[in-house]
């Protein structure tokens, strides 16, 4: 099984991005599995994973594509604990989200993405278009 993090923030056209360019890789049904993590900055409320509109978003749309998706959360720095999660789960890839794409077509990261990209050795993969929900 090839395992697959897929880090989500609150922004539920990137998670969705996300989900669809990991639904749209080969053999993603059969031969995937994916975690979504959510990484809690502040948390005062004691909010889960479950209550994130985003993290339920993304795990219903891999799920419409035969997905198996377990849900996970950590607290901190958001780089520090994608990278920290994907050592100690040992995943195969990590799907982030871009932000946008300039006028030349060039993606634009954010600081999230560039720390993680720069920061392991596993291999990663950006998705660059947004969804909305009722796509």
């Amino acid at each position: 099984m090839y395992e697959i993090l897929v880090p989500v923030d609150r922004d539920e056209p990137r998670a969705l991005s996300q989900a669809e360019t990991v639904s749209e890789l080969p053999h993603s049904a059969e031969e995937v599995h994916v975690t979504l993590l959510h990484v809690f900055t502040n948390n005062e409320e004691g909010a889960s994973v479950n209550q994130v509109g985003s993290v339920r978003e993304a795990q219903e749309r891999m799920a419409e594509a035969g997905i198996e998706v377990d849900l996970a959360e950590q607290s901190g720095d958001p780089a520090a604990e994608i990278l920290d999660y994907a050592d100690e789960a040992d995943v195969d890839l990590i799907c982030l989200a871009g932000r946008k794409r300039t006028p030349a077509g060039k993606v634009l990261f954010g600081s999230v993405t560039q720390s993680v990209i720069l920061g392991t050795e596993k291999a990663v993969l950006v998705s660059g278009r947004e969804q909305t929900p009722s796509e």
